[in-house]
């Protein structure tokens, strides 16, 4: 079935909701004011059950169809927060809270599910329930995880569940998506260098933390480079180098750095975390410093379940007349915690010749929202279909 009609009627309105949430971005945990809005659209629109306060500011809406005899659940999920960037797009909509924007579509995500949600709310053309999942905290909070532990799949017998995303470059309302490994795990790093600051005219009294810091970050890229199978991904970033002075003739006595690691297999993670670790101290000791390191792990790789992955594709050729093969994304989704609970798939729909996300001048494609209110309602219908 082809982008729905009541998807092209509802667009202007749509979008009036997806531009007020641009204006007022939220970040985080701190989604109050976008999820006190999402309530109250799915109880307008008539859900049966709508919950908030899921992993601290999610909110859940329950959509019977007209029979339940399947007793099939599934889950719809869209993010939420924000991202701190100063907004440079430009357009009329444009954040009213500098250093904070939706740089990276999620206020299209909420429009989109909301949009979904009303047109099942209307309908109810399935045979089962229909969950929808809005999810604070998906840049750098870990708030799938929050929901998870929540017991959001066990509270609503959730039996699998989809997430979306858009994508610049991929033609508007195009859609994406491969099985397996799809998005990678994203770990975070801290190294604290530690050596005797001192005079910079007398370089020779010091062990110069600067110097070992330096020799550290160009070391670790022997993991990629020498550690890891050339087939598999890996990606060591080291982004930011602190010191504790910021004065011209000071050898400082500690720097810090952080950075991320980014793989798409566990075996890999294991390695990258243990080689990051006896590269940062042994480089450390060949200097008479010292190096302490710890290696959080953050988001695991998100897999895309086979058998999902196929129902969300045959359901995006319905809408679009075909999907195409996404590549594997080295970003990280913490889609991934939802992933782990219950099997279910990730799609990209296109997002058209914008800027990137996380760009300060990106905005979302509102012509992209019917094909992905459609994709919604087209996974609820094939997957639990009326009869």
């Amino acid at each position: 079935m082809p982008v729905r009609n009541r998807f092209a009627e509802l667009l202007p309105e749509i979008t009036a909701w997806r531009r007020d949430l641009h204006e007022n971005p939220e970040l985080l945990y701190d989604t109050h004011r976008t999820a006190g809005i999402v309530a109250a659209r799915l109880r307008e629109f008539g859900c049966d059950e709508v919950v908030e306060g899921i992993g601290q500011t999610g909110v859940v809406g329950v959509i019977r169809g007209r029979a339940d005899g399947s007793g099939r659940v599934v889950g719809l999920r869209a993010d939420m927060d924000a991202l701190p960037i100063l907004e440079a797009s430009g357009v009329p909509h444009a954040s009213k809270t500098p250093g904070k924007m939706h740089a990276c579509g999620h206020d299209g995500h909420t429009a989109m599910l909301l949009g979904a949600a009303k047109y099942l709310a209307e309908t109810r053309n399935f045979d089962g329930t229909a969950v929808v999942i809005f999810q604070p905290a998906e840049e750098g909070g870990a708030g799938g995880k929050a929901m998870c532990d929540d017991r959001l799949m066990e509270r609503w017998g959730i039996q699998e569940v989809y997430g979306m995303h858009n994508m610049p470059g991929l033609p508007v309302g195009q859609f994406a998506i491969r099985p397996g490994a799809f998005f990678a795990a994203a770990d975070l790093v801290t190294i604290d260098v530690v050596g005797k600051g001192g005079h910079a005219a007398k370089p020779h009294e010091t062990i110069d933390t600067t110097l070992v810091a330096s020799h550290i970050v160009i070391a670790l890229q022997s993991i990629a480079s020498r550690n890891v199978d050339p087939t598999k991904q890996v990606v060591v970033s080291i982004t930011s180098f602190r010191t504790e002075s910021e004065a011209h003739n000071v050898i400082p006595e500690r720097v810090q750095l952080r950075g991320t690691v980014r793989t798409m297999d566990e075996a890999v993670r294991d390695l990258a975390e243990t080689r990051m670790k006896l590269v940062a101290e042994q480089t450390a000791a060949a200097f008479g410093a010292t190096a302490e390191v710890t290696y959080q792990r953050n988001y695991p790789v998100m897999v895309n379940s086979e058998v999902e992955t196929e129902h969300a594709a045959e359901a995006a050729r319905r809408v679009a007349g075909a999907c195409a093969e996404a590549p594997l994304v080295m970003g990280g989704e913490d889609f991934a915690f939802m992933l782990q609970e219950r099997p279910g798939a990730y799609i990209l729909v296109g997002n058209g010749d914008t800027a990137m996300v996380h760009h300060p001048a990106y905005d979302f494609d509102d012509n992209a929202m019917p094909a992905g209110c459609s994709w919604w309602a087209e996974i609820v219908e094939t997957r639990m279909p009326a009869g």
